[in-house]
């Protein structure tokens, strides 16, 4: 039996996992679950039906954005959909991974296509430059000026629901170099400087616990305050997520 499927028989990514690559994520993300006893708190928030979009603190280690879709499906019965960062989809290899995984690359039109079939939609605001942050920055929201998921849910009229891992942040201790910034600056490409469990990148098993905000609703759309909508909207996001973090 092959370990994986026929890349060139997979759904669109629109439709989201194929069925084969889930099934078989599912037994690692367990025993990752177990690893770090993983609990999510709040999942009455993730909405049961209809579109939505899950808004994710975006630590290093990147996998406890999976404990969290599997104990979303476990709770409701949907697996989310990613909106995944460029660097997947130009990397052999990985972006057939990713593309079996239902991610599909983060862009409007992508998104705007997933909320309209009803999919619950991932995104991690903060990409790689939130995931590179050193260790002296970590519990800290970098979204900055990134607003493009808050302007999607303002003109789609979709609820955002924000989920945090604070925990996420002690993985790993991750240090800040000048070749860590010059490879994201101009390569777009995530070089980090780790230290795990001792000596080694075998992420310490720290307990995680995802927590879940309550949906935040945007405003009907106003094409002629829309600037002025999403700014507000990003900025009751953005502290929200702030509150999450703190909850560590």
């Amino acid at each position: 039996m092959a370990l994986l499927p026929d890349w060139n028989a997979l759904p669109p990514n629109l439709d989201g996992a194929h069925p084969e690559v889930a099934d078989r994520a599912r037994p690692f993300a367990r025993v990752l679950a177990r690893y770090h006893r993983h609990e999510a708190v709040g999942l009455s928030n993730v909405p049961a039906t209809g579109a939505a979009l899950l808004a994710i603190h975006h630590s290093l280690a990147t996998y406890d954005g999976l404990l969290l879709a599997l104990a979303i499906e476990d709770a409701t019965g949907r697996l989310p959909v990613g909106l995944g960062d460029d660097l997947l989809f130009r990397t052999p290899g990985l972006r057939h991974v990713v593309r079996g995984a239902g991610i599909v690359p983060a862009n409007p039109d992508n998104g705007r296509a997933l909320l309209s079939r009803g999919h619950l939609v991932a995104v991690a605001p903060g990409g790689m430059r939130e995931a590179l942050r050193p260790s002296d920055e970590r519990y800290r929201v970098r979204w900055g000026r990134r607003k493009g998921f808050v302007r999607l849910a303002v003109e789609t009229g979709t609820p955002v629901v924000l989920a945090a891992c604070p925990a996420a942040d002690d993985l790993y201790d991750v240090y800040e170099t000048r070749l860590t910034k010059l490879a994201y600056k101009h390569l777009r490409v995530p070089i980090p400087f780790v230290r795990g469990l001792g000596p080694t990148w075998i992420p310490r098993p720290v307990k995680l616990v995802h927590h879940i905000a309550p949906p935040i609703v945007p405003p009907p759309f106003d094409p002629v305050v829309a600037d002025e909508q999403v700014d507000a909207m990003h900025a009751e996001i953005v502290r929200t997520m702030a509150a999450l973090i703190e909850r560590r």
